[in-house]
């Protein structure tokens, strides 16, 4: 069974989503381990959402889901630092086939502030990396995981969300451009990860021309690459003083790389329009900063509120694809699900084939006979087997199942039962 919890940043507090983030790169083994029907996790955190994905056993002596996604929500409780029943209201719960539905929908980027962003596909793709890595992913997962990656190519080349590069970032940088004179301004970018480059791209596609790039490990591969010039630590707070514009987009989780304090110590006086968008979760700058003169601070909640209403039309085209990519998936789940019966069927009658082999082969006429139930039996299974795949992708594969276990025992116990019917037979 297929289950998951997701938070988001529309439904959740951004207090509570920052808790979250700040959860060790550990936790989907965390979770994996936390009660004993989970067979395996993976975990999607990016800056607004926060979500685990599980795969449980199908144990009939455990058929709810309940006792473990209580045991994961105390060990998310734990791990961030929340009170349990905070957790519990932060989070959504969903199994089945809404969980494909739910997955295929944010890799599309239709779970996004920004509706149709670029970047969380790859954010899709780098959990599951990062579960293979940790050893907690499973069969099943695997699946829905893949599937979600192939639907998010397919809505990005067949309706217009793949041609306009959304992304949060550019969201941000679309709000501010009116404020600003992008050939002239002085923009720092803090940073120098893999949403530093999202970023410098918004940037320069905006028309911004003078950047400087500031890492607080002191890497300068990325200024390098790009031709930024770069700010080293001793000149970070007056250059961030002197800015029109300051990203961050940093995974700091320690201290602000931007204090109210300090960065109004070093702009002294002056109250000259600065605009900052801090894009880290948890927050890069300290938010206190707003109320210094001339600053206007926007963060990811204060972005969500401004994220335009895209058009109808469009996401219900993507929609439609994210839906027969989900009911695809799942009729594929559950012809999945009736494999060990298949091979147990398909192992019966290929044992009772070679036993009348073994005794048609002493006739004149062996080969005839051989090639003639071999291809009887095959016949026969194909239809069965075709038969049991078309009930299960209907949702009654667990009745074919059923069936097939009754009609086709074990080998070894159906040879016991030859064995003690009337001799003759």
């Amino acid at each position: 069974m297929l289950v998951c919890l997701t938070a988001h940043q529309r439904t959740t507090p951004f207090e509570s989503l920052e808790r979250l983030s700040l959860i060790g790169d550990d936790v989907a083994v965390r979770l994996r381990d936390a009660h004993e029907s989970i067979r395996g996790a993976v975990v999607l955190a990016t800056c607004n959402r926060f979500e685990a994905y599980f795969d449980l056993h199908d144990d009939p002596d455990l058929p709810s889901p309940i006792p473990a996604m209580d045991a994961a929500m105390e060990q998310i409780s734990d791990l961030a630092d929340l009170s349990y029943r905070d957790v519990r209201d932060a989070v959504d719960f969903a199994h089945g086939n809404r969980v494909a539905q739910h997955l295929f929908s944010v890799a599309a980027g239709l779970d996004s502030v920004a509706v149709g962003e670029d970047e969380i596909a790859g954010q899709v793709k780098r959990a599951l990396d990062a579960a293979r890595t940790q050893g907690s992913t499973t069969t099943s997962l695997e699946h829905l995981f893949q599937r979600a990656t192939e639907t998010s190519r397919t809505v990005k080349n067949e309706t217009r969300l793949g041609e306009s590069g959304r992304s949060l970032v550019r969201l941000a940088v679309d709000l501010v451009s009116s404020r600003l004179e992008w050939a002239t301004a002085r923009v720092l970018l803090v940073g120098t990860g893999r949403y530093a480059a999202a970023a410098l791209a918004a940037l320069r596609a905006a028309g911004a021309e003078d950047i400087r790039v500031h890492s607080r490990s002191g890497r300068k591969r990325f200024a390098r690459q790009e031709h930024l010039i770069s700010v080293p630590i001793e000149d970070y707070e007056a250059e961030a003083a002197a800015a029109d514009l300051i990203v961050t987009c940093t995974s700091t989780t320690d201290a602000f790389v931007l204090a109210a304090d300090s960065h109004a110590a070093a702009r002294g006086e002056g109250t000259r329009r600065q605009i900052i968008i801090d894009l880290g979760l948890p927050r890069n700058v300290d938010p206190r900063i707003a109320d210094l003169p001339g600053i206007e601070l926007l963060d990811l909640d204060t972005i969500r509120v401004h994220a335009p209403v895209d058009e109808f039309t469009l996401i219900g085209e993507a929609r439609e694809i994210v839906h027969s990519a989900a009911q695809r998936h799942a009729a594929a789940r559950r012809v999945h699900e009736v494999s060990p019966e298949v091979v147990r069927m398909r192992s019966y009658v290929q044992g009772i084939l070679e036993e009348e082999l073994a005794r048609a082969r002493r006739s004149d006429a062996a080969a005839e006979v051989e090639s003639a139930l071999r291809h009887f039996s095959g016949v026969v299974l194909h239809h069965l087997i075709a038969q049991g795949h078309t009930l299960a992708s209907t949702g009654s594969g667990t009745a074919w199942a059923e069936s097939v276990r009754t009609v086709f025992p074990d080998r070894a116990t159906a040879s016991d039962d030859r064995g003690e019917g009337t001799p003759g037979q």
